[in-house]
């Protein structure tokens, strides 16, 4: 791929790039991370932490800053929100994944979370993508939703350029005629980014479907694409999220899953080692 060379699998003649996240191993390990579209509230989060640990999920998801469509829907509850997460990371000993969206916010977001996540909308803020690469800390990067393979990559290249070699990438839908779905959620992406590069390759069916019905049967076909992990939205109480109501599960729905993600990775995983 033309330009591609710190994420090439060439660079590394073959080896994928291993993550250590505390006791967990991205990119060997299935990892499943699992929280709520926005940190609302204090009893919001610490019960759907509790819910995530328990069906056992490896890492806690949540944002504190929301780039919303509309100016005046939820934003999120910025730097309290961050306390928040920290607060559910300490008690139920769970990394956390939150997004930043400005590369002033960089430094002190580091502070709070494991993860860096850098959202569809801003896939392609080179300024973002060099301050994240410095930071050094690991970064989910979702493909925006108009990207091609080739443009998705050379972003995670920008990261990789500033010395930062911890990137996942994130399959999170495309935008395309289809209405039916929020997004289309494109799993041929999963096998062709693991055959161009090295990084580690999760999907999120939650934002690449948008529609609750939808959600599992995707998290099993990424499984079966490859993928290295899954995001999933969960909420202790769906219909009064602030944000994505209709693709949050609750804490009994997301527990079942778990357990049946877990033998589809373990049927997938011998099916491939055949």
């Amino acid at each position: 791929m033309k330009n591609l060379k710190l994420a090439s699998i060439s660079h590394t003649e073959g080896e994928r790039t291993i993550i250590k996240i505390g006791e967990h191993t991205i990119g060997k390990d299935f990892i499943i991370v699992g929280g709520p579209c926005s940190v609302e509230n204090e009893t919001q989060l610490m019960e759907t932490a509790r819910a995530v640990k328990s069906a056992g999920a490896q890492m806690l998801r949540g944002g504190a800053f929301k780039p919303r469509t509309s100016p005046y829907d939820f934003q999120g509850l910025g730097l309290e929100g961050l306390r928040l997460l920290d607060k559910a990371k300490q008690k139920y000993d769970l990394p956390i994944v939150t997004e930043v969206v400005d590369p002033r916010d960089v430094s002190w977001v580091c502070e709070f979370a494991d993860i860096l996540q850098i959202g569809a909308r801003n896939m392609q803020n080179f300024s973002l993508l060099r301050e994240v690469g410095l930071s050094g800390k690991p970064v989910i990067l979702k493909r925006g939703m108009y990207s091609t393979l080739a443009e998705w990559v050379n972003c995670a290249e920008y990261i990789l350029k500033e010395g930062n070699p911890n990137v996942i990438l994130c399959e999170r839908g495309i935008r395309t005629f289809e209405t039916y779905t929020r997004n289309t959620l494109d799993l041929s992406i999963v096998p062709a980014a693991k055959e161009v590069t090295h990084l580690p390759v999760f999907v999120d069916p939650s934002h690449g479907t948008g529609k609750y019905s939808l959600i599992e049967p995707m998290c099993y076909a990424a499984v079966a694409a490859g993928a290295d992990g899954l995001l999933i939205e969960v909420h202790n109480c769906p219909e009064k999220a602030l944000s994505d109501a209709k693709q949050q599960y609750t804490p009994e729905v997301f527990s079942h899953l778990v357990k049946k993600i877990n033998k589809a990775v373990k049927c997938m995983r011998g099916l491939t080692d055949v």
